[in-house]
């Protein structure tokens, strides 16, 4: 109770400052753009895990369970693969199996294996089991809308990254009518009604403001100095080279200064050209980054978002401008967005359950591409026991050689943010 009433008065304190617009403006800094290899690495591991799922997926959904390669061609370009699908899909013949289609035999055609189906099931409880989970992301995102709403057009590409399941608008949405309407208008939208605009109920606390509670309420004094102007800062960690710069540091201590203001919050009384709106918008991005399961997600998918969470019109240049905070990807002919802080030596800090069974998922697709023809008797999977072994040293993880994410794995490149903040579209 402490805890909650001092991120309460916390969130009041950073009301009652909203009126504080500051007269001058931060000092900007000029920063380039900086390549992490790890974080591109892991990348580039989760793009070829969530094209398998969601191919898993699209085969299970067809009545035969059975989809020809020409079917599954036009996906290519919506999964983000760099490769053919039908050379995708035989680089892993542990999770794809390839047969003669029963009435084109010279067509190729693919099923799932048994190791693809027992990942599927496991995938199906973790699912059942974490509905009121699922439902929580859920609400967060729609309650940072304007208008609680949003298109379900928006957040169905959205659903991998959320953890939400395929079918969430009947597994989630029904079963919680009272979190939950369907607003049917031109377009299908999604409306949360739990919080309604004039409900007495508090906001929810984000997980900046969570991961600062304990701070708040019992604070030491190396907190309390280094948070005196502004409890919540957000977590940085710079590329190589930038930490050690002096007009860096005396920059994001001057943006450190500035009220948080919660991504729940109503910020139509914000000057939109000011740098607190800055920082609001630094706070949404952080706020619904942190929802994602991967603490990543596409640059596409959040433009499609744009109009409804009150974000500028080129608001991706945040991205470029905090590299501390966040990192802007060009890996898999799209670009990707990151919390940095979501990772530690190439691992996820804060681990979902579905994130650990993708990482099965690489483990199978990986042993496929290692024994080819052998990898299905190389595969240890047991059913009952929910455990799963690996030979020869491999542990279905993976470890990344000098990937740590700090700065280890940075390589700078003469190209201006301006350049990577482009107005044209990803080919998502």
């Amino acid at each position: 109770m402490a805890m909650a009433a001092a991120a309460a008065a916390a969130i009041a304190s950073s009301k009652s400052l909203h009126q504080l617009q500051a007269h001058r403006s931060l000092t900007k800094v000029r920063l380039k753009w900086v390549k992490n290899r790890g974080l591109d690495h892991i990348i580039d591991r989760d793009t070829d895990i969530k094209a398998a799922v969601l191919l898993k997926d699209a085969i299970l959904r067809s009545p035969s369970s059975l989809l020809s390669a020409r079917s599954l061609a036009p996906l290519q370009k919506p999964l983000g693969l760099t490769v053919p699908v039908l050379r995708f899909l035989r680089r892993y013949p542990t999770l794809f199996l390839e047969s003669p289609h029963p009435r084109f035999p010279v067509l190729p055609s693919f099923s799932l294996s048994p190791a693809a189906h027992l990942l599927h099931r496991r995938e199906c409880q973790i699912h059942s089991s974490n509905v009121d989970s699922s439902a929580d992301t859920l609400s967060r995102l729609l309650l940072m809308s304007r208008s609680k709403s949003l298109p379900v057009s928006s957040l169905f590409p959205l659903r991998y990254d959320l953890g939400l399941p395929d079918d969430f608008l009947t597994s989630v949405v029904s079963a919680k009518p009272h979190v939950f309407a369907i607003v049917r208008r031109r377009a299908d939208g999604l409306r949360c009604v739990s919080l309604a605009p004039a409900s007495s109920l508090p906001l929810p606390i984000s997980a900046l403001q969570k991961a600062n509670q304990s701070t708040i309420s019992d604070p030491s004094y190396r907190d309390f100095k280094r948070n005196a102007a502004s409890p919540f800062a957000f977590p940085s960690s710079f590329p190589r080279g930038y930490g050690s710069m002096k007009k860096v540091k005396a920059w994001m201590d001057e943006f450190h200064r500035l009220p948080y203001i919660s991504p729940y919050e109503d910020a139509s009384g914000i000057d939109p050209e000011s740098d607190l709106m800055e920082k609001r918008v630094v706070g949404v991005l952080h706020e619904l980054l942190s929802l994602t399961l991967h603490r990543k997600t596409k640059r596409n998918y959040l433009r499609c978002l744009r109009e409804e969470l009150d974000l500028p019109h080129r608001f991706t240049r945040v991205f470029t401008r905090y590299p501390g905070i966040f990192y802007l990807s060009l890996k898999c002919k799209t670009t990707t967005v990151m919390l940095r802080e979501g990772y530690r030596r190439g691992k996820l800090v804060d681990s979902h359950p579905l994130a650990a069974l993708r990482d099965k998922y690489y483990y199978v697709m990986r042993t496929g591409v290692l024994y080819r023809g052998k990898g299905l008797t190389r595969l240890v999977l047991d059913d009952d026991n929910d455990k799963e072994e690996c030979r020869d040293g491999e542990d279905g993880t993976d470890e990344i050689a000098g990937s740590e994410d700090d700065g280890n794995g940075d390589e700078f490149y003469e190209m201006d943010s301006s350049d990577i903040d482009g107005s044209g579209s990803d080919g998502d």
